[in-house]
Formats: structure tokens, C-alpha cells, sequence
């Protein structure tokens, strides 16, 4: 683990991840990964936009997503994604300790940062 200019470096273990912050209505995910730049997407819960999520994920080449999600909104996003990626379902508890991670999309970056790492553990 290294320190620049206030930004943690992790050693990477996973070479393509997908980081998703999922709520009620809004799903938010961030890819980071070896050979592709670091995107934020929005998708909402309907089936349709959570497939075209899976698509997204697909064509960039990942392989590994961890969500974190309070209450069962996970529930619809993990059953159309388990066959494709290595799920992981992550606290937030254990995210959330980091001080400064106060957006969706903060919060998505920061859980793909520390799947690349290989240091989330899954709840599920």
C-alpha cells in the first residue's frame, strides 16, 4: 500500500472489477481494471436496465463485482448476475468506515478500488 497526494494506492490481485452501490432506485457501478478506463454508470432496478448492466460488465471483460446494498435490493441484481461474474455481497458497515466516501458514486469507486485489492469479504 502506497500514499500520493492523499490518494491510497492498493496493490491490485483481480484485473477487472465492478464496484456497485445499489439503493431502492438507483443502481450505481464503476469498472476499474487492467486495459480499461475507470467508468461510473447509473442503471435503475428494473430488469431491463440491470441486463443491460450485465451487458455493460460483460463487454468490458469483467470478471469480478462486489454490491453492497442495504435492505434486499441486492436480491434482483445478484440472481441476473450470478451465472456471468464472482459475486461478492459486502457489508457496508465495513465500507462506510472510510471517512470521505459520501456519494453513490464515491462509494461505488471505493468498493471497486478494494475489490481490486482483494480486500473485500463477502456477507453472503
Amino acid at each position: 500500500m502506497a500514499t500520493t497526494n492523499n490518494n491510497i494506492e492498493f496493490e491490485q490481485v483481480i484485473e477487472r472489477g465492478c464496484g456497485i452501490d445499489i439503493h431502492k432506485q438507483v443502481l450505481v457501478a464503476t469498472i476499474r481494471g487492467t486495459g480499461i478506463k475507470e467508468e461510473t454508470r447509473s442503471f435503475d432496478g428494473f430488469t431491463e436496465s440491470i441486463e443491460q448492466l450485465r451487458d455493460w460488465l460483460k463487454k468490458n471483460k469483467i470478471t469480478h463485482v462486489a454490491m453492497e446494498s442495504t435492505g434486499v435490493y441486492w436480491k434482483p441484481v445478484f440472481n441476473i448476475l450470478e451465472e456471468e461474474f464472482e459475486i461478492l455481497l459486502v457489508n457496508a458497515r465495513h465500507i462506510k468506515n472510510v471517512p470521505g466516501q459520501k456519494t453513490d458514486k464515491k462509494d461505488s469507486r471505493w468498493i471497486t478500488k478494494l475489490l481490486l485489492s482483494g480486500l473485500l469479504k463477502g456477507s453472503f
